[in-house]
């Protein structure tokens, strides 16, 4: 299993293996990755929708190269704008992407970079990469935007790792403080239901009908579980995430309601998991 990320420490000489700053803990990571950013290394600054991006998930995206530092290729299942690969490539890994929509038009910069990318619907599609490719293969906040089952593209990604290799997996929690909040307030979980259910246009491909510009179903933690269990992992670990937004000068001070929600484990936004081939 893949250590805790805020507990473990980093092996110091391998990073110095792949030519990086020597990094000693998450806190390192995280300093690395703002440097990156403010040098324009990770992205064009500048871009709304990947400064957005960087300030809503870069500690989780730190989480996950802490655990998967040992992992020298990656592959990642719904890569999208690619940030968590830009930082895993800055760190030295071989970064590959796989995504339903030509990504590398739509972020140049960061594809550009020896991001190796391929287009592929998981849900239908096998990956196309041979048996025991990878060392890690991570899929964020994608599986909640399947139309269909999520087990055929858990079972690719099981195939595609190597004996040992991790998966990384991250979702919406369905009963977060925000989904208990808004259900006793008379609202509905997802997205809005004129909008994005009476009059969703679907995408068509290979005879079937699929609405990924949604939320089609979010996780609980038991639901997660067995999901990764029934593809075939082992040692899952499924853990409920902190909603932790990187805020800079007097906008730390908004992260303190935050900090008081996440206080109770099961009601954060989000869960993320580990579990081994």
């Amino acid at each position: 299993m893949p250590p805790r990320p805020e507990k473990e420490e980093i092996d110091v000489r391998h990073w110095e293996r792949r030519s990086s700053p020597p990094l000693g803990n998450k806190r390192d990571v995280l300093r690395w990755a703002v440097r990156l950013r403010d040098e324009g290394r990770l992205f064009h600054r500048g871009d709304a929708e990947l400064e957005d991006v960087f300030a809503g998930s870069i500690d989780r995206f730190c989480d996950i190269a802490v655990a998967l530092r040992e992992a020298p290729r990656i592959l990642d299942v719904g890569a999208g704008h690619g940030l968590l690969l830009a930082l895993l490539r800055e760190l030295g890994h071989e970064c590959h992407a796989l995504d339903v929509q030509d990504q590398v038009s739509v972020h140049p910069d960061i594809y550009g970079k020896g991001i190796a990318f391929a287009l592929c619907n998981v849900e239908v599609d096998p990956i196309p990469y041979p048996d025991a490719s990878f060392d890690a293969v991570v899929c964020c906040q994608v599986l909640e935007h399947f139309t269909h089952s999520h087990l055929p593209a858990m079972k690719e990604i099981y195939r595609v790792l190597r004996p040992g290799g991790i998966v990384e997996v991250d979702v919406p929690n369905a009963v977060s403080f925000r989904n208990r909040s808004r259900m006793l307030r008379g609202k509905h979980i997802t997205y809005d239901y004129e909008e994005h259910y009476l009059h969703a246009t679907p995408i068509l491909y290979k005879g079937m009908s699929f609405f990924p510009r949604r939320h089609n179903r979010e996780f609980t933690q038991e639901d997660l579980t067995t999901l990764l269990k029934v593809s075939g992992f082992r040692n899952v670990d499924v853990r409920f995430l902190k909603s932790r937004r990187y805020r800079e000068g007097v906008e730390r001070f908004k992260s303190i309601g935050t900090a008081l929600k996440d206080l109770v484990p099961s009601l954060r936004k989000s869960l993320i998991a580990f579990a081994v081939k």
